[in-house]
């Protein structure tokens, strides 16, 4: 069971390696600034995969179940049966709820939002995690987490700001994975990759000229993958912060992918290696 952020001294509690974790430093004074994404269109989740997924999410409470006709008959046929009643209403009404274009297949759901955690309770424990420097866009956002499900990445570290909001349309696009995989979403990314390296992971950026292909590099049995924004790539600090930069092989004058393409791909290689350590 994941654990809400806490700030203060009981926190300070062992990790892995046996030294006590450090004292963090505040994060500021006064109220913290709400995140994005509370309120509005985007309350509510759609599309079956990422509404069933939070209905079997214990760490959700879900407020409002919405469905068609067909949808409810979907469900009735998968044997499905959801703990909260759920309102059946026309296709023409669901859309109305929903950001604009909104695949909804029919389902929608308003739940409470995810755990707010730390990078100590989303990582510790994990063998590999995914770090995103402002990675801004929600579809490259959850298929991003998408990947990360399906290779078998146990958390994800993203900023607070310059990034998108936990909602409907990076929840359709991580197709159940916003519920799998565990989210820490920090003021500093820096701070977090040194909490990262203080719970034993290699830190290795994702860059088109990074020293070595990544196939080619022998890594830790704990990585942290960064990956930086569309187009901008990593920010130079956070380059600073790796220990190590790898590029992904190509074939020929065309190297660079999507962000979310290459995040897969790496994952893949990273998924293919604790399969088979002796690689």
């Amino acid at each position: 069971m994941t654990r809400r952020k806490q700030h203060n001294t009981s926190r300070n509690r062992g990790h892995e390696g046996g030294s006590p974790r450090p004292q963090q430093a505040p994060r500021g004074h006064g109220p913290k600034p709400s995140k994005p994404g509370g309120g509005g269109n985007d309350a509510y989740l759609y599309g079956f995969h990422a509404v069933l997924a939070a209905l079997a999410n214990p760490e959700r409470s879900p407020e409002r179940l919405i469905m068609t006709r067909n949808a409810e008959a979907d469900l009735a046929r998968q044997d499905f049966r959801p703990e909260i009643q759920p309102e059946i209403v026309d296709g023409e009404t669901l859309s109305a709820l929903l950001p604009p274009g909104a695949v909804h297949q029919g389902i929608a759901l308003k739940a409470s939002p995810l755990p707010d955690l730390d990078v100590f309770d989303a990582c510790e424990g994990a063998s590999r995690v995914v770090v995103l420097d402002q990675v801004t866009d929600p579809h490259n956002f959850g298929a991003i987490l998408r990947s990360a499900a399906v290779f078998g990445a146990e958390a994800l570290v993203t900023t607070e700001r310059n990034s998108p909001s936990l909602g409907g349309v990076l929840a359709k696009a991580a197709s159940g994975g916003l519920e799998k995989v565990k989210i820490a979403r920090i003021a500093n990314l820096v701070r977090a990759i040194e909490e990262l390296k203080e719970l034993g992971f290699e830190i290795i950026g994702l860059d088109g000229e990074g020293e070595m292909s990544l196939p080619e590099m022998k890594l830790s049995p704990k990585v942290a993958l960064v990956l930086g924004a569309e187009g901008a790539g990593l920010r130079r600090l956070t380059r600073e912060h790796c220990d190590l930069l790898a590029r992904l092989p190509a074939a020929g004058d065309m190297t660079s992918l999507n962000v979310s393409n290459a995040a897969a791909v790496a994952l893949y290689e990273l998924f293919r290696r604790s399969q088979n350590p002796s690689v």
